[in-house]
């Protein structure tokens, strides 16, 4: 029961705080798994599987019909999972797809059933002025969604830790080590969506130039974000001063030549 309401807080805080609020990123899987993990008392697992899952979803982006799972109920309930189960973050990335599949049609239905059936009501207490009104149903419908969409989560972990741990000790060891396999895998996926979205023939090259430091020269993470930091403020320096080289020909009058401009422009593209 304490572990359900935990979980259960964790998407309310989470999910519901970033609807709340704004993009603030709190309902992302790399926030959500250690702070389930610091709830049931195993930080070190709420931390991998929220890394891991960061890297499955995020590529997805929920924006208007282009829906695909909510990340949020999916890394609460499959972080709990691995931690009451004991079986790892293979297990939290078998789960996670299917759940948050299914948490993306419960948050849909609740948007429609709940929050859009008061949308006509707001339009009426605005034309009426009645400001402390309208502040009042933001904040209860706001509420009343979310706590039900904790729910899920609640009963789900009330409900759902016997049966499935029933189910992982009936699945045979070949199997699991096939699902094991399947969710080292999805990472690779959500990097690959992620890239389908931010490809750019221009820039390409630095993608590849991590890849050769990582995998060849086994440079750390950290040497190659510095590199990626150096890259970055070289490329801004050069579009700066082309920038700058460009309103310097605009300002100047048709035919007349300066020295001072041919001699940085000379210098640039040098």
């Amino acid at each position: 029961m304490l572990n359900a309401f935990l979980v259960a807080l964790a998407v309310f805080i989470c999910v519901g705080g970033a609807e709340l609020i704004g993009f603030t990123m709190l309902n992302r899987p790399i926030v959500i798994g250690p702070l389930v993990g610091l709830f049931l008392g195993d930080i070190h697992t709420g931390v991998m599987v929220g890394a891991s899952l960061e890297a499955v979803f995020m590529g997805v982006v929920n924006i208007g019909g282009a829906s695909a799972a909510e990340p949020g109920i999916a890394t609460a309930v499959g972080t709990a999972f691995a931690i009451m189960l004991g079986k790892g973050s293979e297990v939290a990335l078998t789960l996670a797809l299917p759940i948050g599949i299914l948490g993306l049609q419960i948050k849909t239905v609740l948007y429609i059933f709940i929050v859009g059936m008061f949308a006509k009501k707001f339009d009426v207490l605005a034309a009426e002025g009645k400001e402390k009104q309208i502040v009042f149903l933001h904040y209860g419908l706001w509420t009343i969604n979310w706590i039900l969409y904790s729910l899920v989560a609640f009963f789900g972990i009330l409900f759902g830790s016997d049966a499935v741990s029933a189910l992982l000790k009936a699945i045979p060891d070949v199997v699991m080590n096939g699902l094991t396999v399947c969710g080292g895998l999805l990472p690779a996926v959500g990097m690959a969506m992620l890239m389908k979205m931010l490809w750019d023939n221009k820039i390409c090259m630095f993608y590849f130039l991590g890849f050769v430091l990582s995998a060849y020269m086994n440079l750390p993470l950290i040497a190659i974000a510095v590199v990626g930091v150096i890259v970055a403020i070289s490329v801004g320096m050069n579009d700066l001063k082309f920038n700058k080289l460009e309103s310097m020909k605009v300002a100047l009058p048709a035919g007349n030549s300066n020295t001072k401009f041919d001699e940085e422009e000379e210098e640039f593209l040098a």
